[in-house]
Formats: structure tokens, sequence, C-alpha cells
């Protein structure tokens, strides 16, 4: 019968177990080096369609700094920051209002989101650059009277149109990470006698954006690409300088390639921006999970005197 294991159980040592001659042998990946492979090769032919290909790449060297270029890279820049800094704006207003307690504010949110992130953007963009056909003047008395098509230039048509729907976007996750805060935050604030607006502004708002900064950095990135759309409302943003040029010369695809190139270095500024925002946030998180526990603590016992 064999017997129970205890501590004063001799435990075996390396030397006493027996010698055995036991071959080890590394696994083989030959799936991997023969993807691998296969990737390379298919890179390689696709490097060299592009280098022996019937495009004159003198010419997108000579475009790449063209100062018509430069300029409608600079635009896209400032539209697509103007753009998505309303975007952020409308998202936290409205995602706050889809969590209002207050019906009328919540159906307001609801029928934003539902007709802004249900038509396309181009579509979008379309109506506001013509949108002096509904409204011919602006008139705000005391204020502002003027025609509607000097005020709606293609530069604001194109932020309204694409900060209006990431709005949209935005609305939704704001809502999701507001949803993701612990609501016992929410209680320990109200105990401590914060109002409402206050616990929002002070407790909520700040771990909302931390969640959401990964979501926002991906936001910043499609805003770059999106606002290519822009060319479509004769706005001079860097597509549209680049089609003026082509048009004349017909280098279409090299001033195509300088695009691309220009939109490449801007995605890849954002993106390592993004990562460093990311891990300075994720540093600051562990910090903040303790800071939150000490402020519900804290809370508990500040509400202790008034229980007993």
């Amino acid at each position: 019968m064999q017997q129970p294991f205890s501590k004063s159980t001799a435990v075996p040592s390396p030397e006493d177990l027996p010698d055995r001659d036991i071959a080890v042998r590394s696994l083989r990946h030959s799936g991997r080096w023969i993807s691998g492979c296969i990737v390379l090769l298919l890179l390689a032919v696709i490097c060299r369609a592009f280098a022996v290909g019937q495009i004159q790449w003198t010419v997108v060297g000579r475009f790449l700094t063209a100062e018509v270029i430069v300029v409608g890279f600079g635009w896209t820049l400032l539209i697509s920051a103007c753009a998505l800094a309303i975007g952020v704006v409308l998202g936290f207003a409205f995602g706050i209002m889809r969590l209002s307690e207050n019906p009328i504010l919540r159906f307001a949110a609801w029928l934003y989101v539902w007709i802004f992130r249900g038509t396309p953007v181009l579509l979008q963009l379309l109506i506001w650059f013509n949108i002096a056909l509904v409204f011919p003047r602006l008139y705000i008395p005391g204020l502002v009277d003027a025609r509607m098509v000097d005020v709606v230039t293609p530069f604001v048509a194109a932020v309204l149109g694409l900060g209006v729907n990431e709005g949209s976007y935005l609305t939704e996750v704001v809502r999701g990470g507001i949803g993701a805060v612990d609501k016992g935050q929410k209680e320990a604030a109200h105990t401590l006698g914060m109002t409402p607006g206050q616990t929002m502004r002070r407790i909520i708002l700040p771990q909302t954006l931390r969640l959401i900064l990964p979501v926002l950095g991906n936001s910043a990135i499609g805003m770059l690409k999106f606002s290519s759309l822009a060319a479509t409302i004769a706005m001079g943003e860097m597509l549209n300088a680049a089609q003026r040029i082509y048009f004349i010369n017909g280098a279409v695809i090299e001033l195509l390639f300088v695009c691309a190139i220009w939109y490449l270095a801007g995605t890849t500024m954002l993106s390592i921006g993004q990562y460093y925002l990311e891990r300075h946030f994720g540093r600051d998180a562990s910090a903040a999970t303790a800071g939150s526990r000490w402020f519900k603590g804290w809370a508990r016992g500040s509400a202790a005197p008034e229980e007993a």
C-alpha cells in the first residue's frame, strides 16, 4: 500500500534517478520557413514590378517637396486637427447625453448618432458644401448677417462634415468608456458631497479619457486619411493639389505616389505619438488604481461617523 506524502518524506535528488539516454530533439518548423520564403518572394516580385514599371520616379522625387504639395499637406493637417477637435467635443457632449436621466436629451443624442452614423461621410460633405441652397443667409440678430455661401467655405464644409460625422462615432465610444468606470467611485464621490457635474468632471471623465485613448489615436489616423474626401468639394488640400497638377502634366500615378508617401509619413508620426501616449497613461494606470482605492477608502472613513 502506498504511503501518503508528508513533509518528512525524502524527495529524491536528480542523482538518485536512473540514468536514461534521452535524445533531445528540437522541433522543426518547416511551415514557418516555407511561408516566410513565399512572402519574401511575393515582396520581391512586387518591389521589382514597381521598380521597372512605367513609373517616373524622378517625377515623384521632384514633386515630393513641391510647394503646392507641401502647402496642400499643411491644409490636410489643419482640416484633420480641426475636425478631430470638433468630433471629440461632440463625442463627449452627446456621449454624456446618451447616459442622461432626461429622456429628451437621450433621444436627441440617439437621433444625432442615427443620422450622422447612418449616412455616408461623402454625402454629408456635399450637403454641408451646398447648405446655402437650404439656408441662403446666416442671420443671428446683433451678431451675424451674411450670405451662407460666404460663411460655409470649402474649408468650413470639410471641417464640419468630417467633425460632425466623427462625433457620431465617438459618442458611442465615450458612452462605453463612461460605462466602464467603476460605479463605486461615483457613489463615493456623492458620499463626499460632490455634485453630479463635479463627479463627472473630476472623477469619471479623466478615467474615461484614459480608457478611450487608443480609440482617439485611431480616430486621428483615420481623420488624416478621410480628409482626402475634401478634394470632392474643391478644397485645396494635398490630393486636390495633386489632381490639379496631373491634369496638366499627365503624371497621374507619380502624383498619387507623392500623396501616398506624405500620408504614410503623417500616419507614421501619429502612430508613434499614440504609442508614447498609451505607454505614458499605461504607466500611470497602476498609480490611478491605487488612487481610486485610496479615494474609496477615504470616502468610507468619512462616511463612518455619519453612520454611527
